[in-house]
């Protein structure tokens, strides 16, 4: 079933015209449709043309008796829909105005889109039919450029076609609202909540078509673009979930290039470029005492998204050696997101090596779990559930391990290292550039810090090349991670520590 949802105001010049368009549409390209149509307080002669039209339609439609707005009525449909499918897998809803503004015809390859796999296909106004005013069309050109979201050109077209799952996933339980802004925002917003949760995001190029608009338009341009200015954080951070998803998968010293280790020494040192000096051995004993904890806040431009903790937890027993337990723990969301991700490791007291660590996350209600158990002396390791074993690395290191062994490593200012450490040999190496040294404020008090600059080669997420992340370290042995800023197509994510403890000098 195809849901056309319809929201209009006083539109009776143009609302039946667009309605029988959506007729012919499925007429001929015949797929089993419904509309609905609600109307936001006309006071022309709307109603009348809406309930001569249903007599000869699959149509519903709701009146409000008080006018709500554009992002209100829009939501109501979209709620509507998706109460009515019974297969929110298969269903979709397309959006559409009433003013002629959008041409029905699009919808035909907008749900071929769907039925070839998208989740959501965005109709972008790349075209332009007729002429609106000069400071219309100047306004509609620039305000897309201050909402970039991933992928898309002009989020702004309210013209889309969305499986009705997504907007299940978009959905609170509690019947919060889903759009807190209204216009031309309210349709960018919808296409930012929404796409969070597709799997695959397509675009049409539509055309508007001020040749058949027969009303003066309600836009107060100027107006709309000051609205779109103050709305941008609101609707970047309705994709900054996305952010929180990155940072929780992404936050690890790993890499997605395909190199190989080839020798056991690449394996085990940090090999430095053209210097002619190399570096000192890591350490060969864990140095952080049990109980040490680093609390950090995450912020994504003026909002907070969550926390992240790093803890030494204990020391336990694994295979008759004994090992420190790491545990790293990010908790967070941005509106209606929460992702919970607990990383936890288990090195040799004594040699600095991983023997298991565990990977458990929450996200969006859904829950799993990945456990490897690391053999460093027979060169393997093993994932649960999986009958085979893997090679890895000589002294192996998982991914909250490496967290805690890159600050006992030794790092001079404007050298550059390469480590083969992580436990899966086709994912090293990573890069760690020494820039420069600084002085911040975190956690009450003024730090002496290095800036380092962690970066995998060809791979992606928080230490992809174009994140250009940054490091900062406290210039002292063992060092402490003061904070991480990375970049993202949808803006900046950085972490601060808000707080550090350790146990006295003679804690066991």
């Amino acid at each position: 079933m195809i849901y056309v949802c319809v929201p209009v105001h006083n539109e009776a010049r143009t609302a039946g015209l667009v309605l029988w368009k959506v007729r012919q549409v499925f007429t001929l390209f015949p797929r089993e449709y419904q509309l609905l149509v609600l109307d936001d307080a006309s006071t022309d002669e709307t109603p009348a043309v809406l309930a001569s039209y249903a007599k000869v339609l699959p149509m519903t439609i709701v009146t409000h008796r008080a006018r709500e707005g554009y992002a209100r009525s829009l939501e109501e449909l979209l709620r509507l829909a998706l109460q009515r499918t019974d297969r929110p897998k298969r269903d979709c809803a397309i959006t559409l105005h009433a003013d002629f503004a959008h041409s029905p015809e699009s919808m035909e390859d907008m749900v071929k889109r769907l039925e070839s796999g998208a989740d959501l296909v965005v109709a972008e106004q790349v075209e332009e039919r007729g002429r609106g005013s000069r400071a219309l069309r100047w306004s509609r050109r620039w305000a897309p450029r201050l909402i970039r979201l991933p992928g898309l050109r002009d989020p702004m077209s309210g013209f889309l076609a969305l499986r009705l799952i997504v907007l299940r996933q978009a959905l609170r339980s509690d019947g919060t609202r889903l759009l807190l802004t209204d216009g031309w925002c309210a349709s960018a917003e919808l296409v930012a909540r929404l796409a969070r949760h597709a799997r695959r995001l397509d675009t049409v190029a539509a055309a508007v078509r001020y040749d058949l608009v027969q009303r003066p338009s309600r836009v107060r341009p100027w107006r709309q673009l000051l609205e779109t200015w103050r709305a941008r954080t609101i609707i970047r951070a309705a994709h900054t979930a996305v952010a929180l998803l990155v940072l929780a998968a992404s936050l690890r010293a790993q890499s997605d290039t395909g190199r190989a280790d080839s020798t056991r020494a690449a394996q085990t040192s940090a090999s430095l470029t053209a210097t002619g000096i190399a570096p000192a051995p890591p350490p060969t004993a864990v140095p952080f005492p049990v109980g040490e904890r680093l609390v950090y806040g995450a912020r994504y431009g003026p909002f907070s998204v969550g926390t992240a903790t790093m803890e030494v937890a204990g020391v336990d027993t694994i295979r008759s050696v004994e090992a420190v337990h790491f545990r790293f723990l990010i908790d967070g969301g941005a509106l209606w997101y929460h992702i919970h991700q607990n990383l936890e490791s288990w090195v040799g007291r004594g040699d600095f090596r991983s023997r298991r660590f565990l990977n458990q996350t929450e996200e969006k209600g859904k829950t799993w779990e990945r456990r490897f158990e690391i053999y460093p002396d027979s060169g393997v390791y093993r994932e649960a559930g999986r009958d085979s074993a893997a090679p890895t690395v000589a002294d192996p290191l998982d991914d909250a391990a490496f967290l805690y062994w890159i600050r006992t490593v030794p790092l001079e200012i404007g050298k550059r290292y390469e480590y083969r450490r992580y436990f899966r040999p086709e994912r090293n190496p990573v890069i760690v550039e020494v820039l420069k040294r600084d002085r911040v404020s975190v956690a009450g008090r003024k730090w002496d810090a290095i800036v380092i600059r962690p970066r995998i080669p060809n791979g992606g997420g928080i230490f992809a090349e174009k994140a250009d992340a940054r490091m900062w370290l406290s210039d002292e042995q063992p060092r402490i991670m003061l904070a991480l800023q990375s970049n993202f197509s949808f803006g900046q994510v950085t972490l601060k520590l808000k707080e550090y403890s350790a146990p006295p000098s003679d804690h066991p």
